[in-house]
């Protein structure tokens, strides 16, 4: 049984129960005797190299934010309301937003607030204070993905086009893959030929079975038979991925809803996740998008792509606090390694990294 590290059953049973993206690189990679020899699997060394390589990941997924903030908490300044205009400045650029910073520094349990009560003085006890702060709102929502009481587990993936939604799904797909389990792919956007060609390339390269449909057939139709067969090879996960979409075209989304009621009726429960991608570099915007998508779909959690080091990771938090959706993975690269299960210490901690 494939392990659960980052999920959590949905419903009350037992956890035991159960951008289109680049195109895939050829055949002809670098053979393993090319590379240095990785620590064996299971051992301290191997647990400590994968926990730097992770850390690496996100340090250099939040290095444009970073800079910014660095910059003024690395100075030992005492606070004032210049120094305040300064953070808040900063915040706003990289992407947290008016709301989320006048929750920061202007709400009741903000900056200023602790300032008056003399509970911080400097740069630095601002630094400690947003960190915490900033840990305890993004805790309050959980980041775990839900799992089916039995499975299969289905998860919809939605998004718009040039999100990364088709490179994102063949990331999940191997991330699951890795950790035990069997994974079915539906390509249901048969709008776009070019979809289902890459997702059918990765489906190859990862050895996992897909499902497809001929071009311009009915999505609801892909993803009927894509739960009858995920059913019948006994399959962990069903990943559905759809036609990427403006969140302004509504038949597009009444297909989306069509997609999710074929689902459900073939599998109880399902979809039990619906990620949405959003791309990280596109800043408030993701906004306006997960706000349409959230009425139409009632997402259950964002898949944040493209957080590479040229988007700016406060968008993770307004998106975590505004929408109260919470993050559950983020594409911190473009290698199909490079997504990451959202760890809300992690990210902070390396937002914050001095």
């Amino acid at each position: 049984m494939f392990k659960k590290w980052f999920g959590k059953p949905k419903g009350d049973a037992p956890e035991e129960a159960g951008q289109q993206g680049p195109t895939p690189p050829p055949a002809g990679e670098a053979s393993p005797a090319s590379e240095p020899a990785a620590p064996d699997a299971g051992t301290p060394e191997a647990a400590a190299e994968e926990k730097r390589s992770r850390w690496g990941l996100f340090s250099r997924a939040l290095a444009k934010t970073r800079s910014g903030l660095r910059g003024l908490f690395g100075l030992r300044r005492a606070l004032d309301e210049g120094l305040l205009g300064e953070i808040e400045a900063e915040l706003y650029a990289a992407d947290f937003g008016p709301g989320m910073v006048d929750v920061l520094l202007s709400g009741p349990e903000g900056v200023r607030a602790a300032w008056k009560d003399r509970k911080i003085e400097d740069a630095e006890g601002v630094r400690e204070f947003l960190k915490t702060r900033l840990k305890d709102i993004l805790e309050k929502r959980d980041s775990a993905l839900c799992l089916s009481p039995a499975p299969p587990t289905v998860i919809l993936v939605a998004g718009v086009n040039g999100t990364g939604k088709t490179t994102s799904v063949a990331k999940l797909s191997k991330m699951l893959r890795d950790q035990g389990g069997k994974v079915v792919l539906a390509a249901a956007d048969t709008f776009r030929a070019a979809a289902v060609e890459q997702l059918t390339v990765w489906s190859q390269r990862l050895d996992v079975e897909i499902i497809t449909g001929a071009p311009g057939a009915d999505p609801a139709s892909v993803a009927f038979r894509s739960a009858e067969a995920a059913l019948e090879r006994k399959a962990d996960f069903l990943i559905v991925d759809t036609a990427g979409r403006l969140h302004t075209q509504k038949n597009l989304m009444r297909e989306l809803a069509k997609i999710r009621s074929v689902l459900s009726r073939k599998i109880s429960g399902s979809p039990h996740e619906s990620l949405l991608v959003l791309d990280a570099t596109t800043g408030q915007n993701a906004i306006n998008q997960a706000k349409i998508f959230q009425e139409e779909i009632q997402i259950t959690g964002i898949l944040l792509a493209k957080l590479d080091g040229t988007a700016k990771g406060g968008i993770v938090v307004t998106i975590n606090n505004i929408l109260d959706i919470p993050v559950k993975f983020i594409g911190v690269g473009e290698k199909l390694d490079d997504l990451e299960p959202f760890d809300v210490n992690r990210f902070v901690d390396a937002l914050f990294e001095a």
